[in-house]
């Protein structure tokens, strides 16, 4: 398996190190611990080298309260780097509690993002340049060693900071963790890192390299068989890959959604200082910041959530139906509740209600939370037998997925993910699908949506939903181009959209629209 595939992948993550593993939480597990609480080693080493008085000795009465020192950016960033390689924690939730925590100044803060979501993102780039460095493969090196060692070197390669800061912070670093001998080891790879530019050591990547998705995929930080099917799914397109690789590793604007009948897009836009979007009506950009510190957040009038995902939801609630709609909406898989909101508050105005499904009671839990003040209620049951009547006129069913679409807001995703995940998401996909389509009523729509661009969890889906007699596919495009406020440029000859975010700065979001007929289409109707 080679460094990219089989690098600390965390629990589920197909990876296993065996003792190796066990030794990096015996030896490295606690330090982990005790830098990310800015435990008492990494705070009396930072505050001059000192050692601890002993503990029979006790603090003088007379003497001031000892100073806390507060982890540093580079402190934050590997204290989320080992949650997410030690128990699979997902960086672009666990970041901003941890930055709140460590009361960072906003240079620290942007610092620190900056560092995490860099290193997490171009891992397995660096995983095959530490590799050439050390003379071995990065499974041979302790993980927390090489967390060091990874951040380091996306100092070197991917940022300004010098190389005897990057350097020489590293190897601080083992000190402090205790990390025994690790030090002179952290600075000897380092060294030989730094060596050499970017562009040289991908070069000497490529050197072996002929295949030219292959050599794009080495140069753009992607694992190859992602780079592979991004190339498959554009097509005739395939010549944007470079674009959508290079987009992919950009760092994405904040996109708040202003909830319809609370808000307009063009009034958040002036309140937040923000731009309106072009896909969504309800969008706005912007290029940076808390979200969660914005007024119209706290106040309920907008979420956050990537203008792609706003359209699934608008799409959804305006597709046409054959028959008077009775306002039974449906959102089949809810969790974690950004398109219910969405759905839900253009349900209100329409006079509809909303039942929203979630196999998870956690995710459920929070679709509650989230839609308290909306006309939804929320169901704790399996998608693919939720145990509800038939008869519904709208169904939202945004699928789980493998996420590829997402991979510029999740850095670390591109490194979890394999070939191999995909045909048990086909089939979770399939079976939710026929769920969906025995749920709506005749003249009914499913909106069948995911995060992903995957042949086989999108096209390959859809036509094979179409075989059926009773089912008849609609032109996305055409519903969207029916709402006021949206663009429907690029998005490809349909029936089905696929977002990108090279051409439409979104998540690259996938849609189509099934509507449920009484009885077989004539074959001029079909699309095979």
């Amino acid at each position: 398996m080679s460094a990219e595939g089989a690098r600390r992948r965390g629990p589920g993550g197909g990876r296993k190190d065996g003792s190796r593993q066990g030794g990096g939480k015996q030896g490295g597990g606690q330090q982990g611990r005790t830098s990310q609480g800015g435990g008492k080693q990494g705070s009396t080493r930072q505050s001059g080298g000192r050692r601890d008085a002993p503990r029979s000795a006790g603090p003088r009465r007379d003497s001031p309260a000892p100073r806390q020192v507060r982890p540093d950016a580079r402190t934050v960033a590997l204290s989320v780097m080992s949650a997410v390689r030690e128990r699979a924690a997902y960086a672009n939730l666990l970041l901003p509690s941890e930055l709140t925590k460590a009361r960072l100044d906003t240079r620290d803060a942007a610092l620190a993002t900056e560092l995490t979501y860099g290193t997490l993102r171009t891992q397995g780039l660096l995983d095959r340049i530490i590799a050439e460095a050390a003379g071995r493969p990065v499974e041979e090196i302790d993980p927390p060693v090489l967390d060091l060692v990874s951040l380091g070197a996306y100092q070197l390669l991917f940022t300004r900071i010098g190389a005897h800061a990057a350097v020489d912070t590293s190897v601080e670093a083992a000190r402090t963790l205790g990390l025994g001998r690790a030090g002179a080891f952290v600075n000897a790879v380092l060294r030989k890192v730094s060596a050499q530019d970017l562009d040289s050591w991908v070069e000497v990547l490529r050197k072996d390299v002929t295949d030219p998705v292959a050599r794009l995929a080495v140069g753009t930080a992607h694992p190859e068989w992602i780079a592979r099917a991004f190339a498959e799914s554009l097509g005739a397109n395939a010549g944007e890959l470079p674009e959508l690789l290079a987009a992919d590793d950009a760092r994405p604007k904040v996109h708040l959604a202003a909830l319809p009948g609370a808000i307009s897009a063009e009034e958040l836009a002036l309140v937040t200082g923000g731009s309106e979007g072009v896909v969504s009506p309800y969008a706005v950009h912007l290029d940076s910041g808390d979200p969660g510190a914005l007024d119209a957040v706290k106040d309920g009038l907008a979420t956050v959530q990537d203008e792609g995902s706003q359209v699934v939801a608008i799409a959804a609630s305006r597709a046409p139906l054959v028959g008077e709609d009775g306002g039974r909406w449906l959102d089949l898989c809810a969790g974690p509740g950004g398109k219910a909101v969405m759905l839900g508050a253009l349900a209100e105005i329409e006079g509809a209600t909303v039942t929203g499904v979630e196999v998870s009671e956690h995710r459920a839990d929070l679709v509650r939370q989230a839609t308290r003040d909306l006309p939804v209620t929320v169901l704790t049951a399996d998608g693919r037998d939720p145990g509800l009547e038939p008869g519904f006129d709208r169904v939202l069913l945004d699928a789980p997925c493998s996420g590829l679409g997402a991979l510029r807001r999740r850095p670390e995703a591109r490194w979890r993910k394999t070939a191999a995940d995909i045909p048990g998401l086909v089939i979770l996909q399939r079976e939710l699908l026929e769920s969906a389509l025995r749920l709506v009523r005749p003249g009914g729509v499913v909106l069948y949506a995911t995060c992903s661009p995957h042949l086989s969890e999108t096209v390959s889906m859809i036509r094979e939903a179409n075989r059926r007699d009773d089912v008849e596919l609609l032109d996305v495009r055409e519903i969207l181009e029916g709402i006021d406020g949206t663009s429907t440029e690029g998005l490809g000859d349909g029936p089905w959209v696929q977002l990108w975010p090279h051409r439409h700065g979104t998540d690259a979001m996938f849609m189509a629209g099934l509507r449920r007929l009484e009885s077989a289409p004539t074959p001029a109707t079909r699309e095979d």
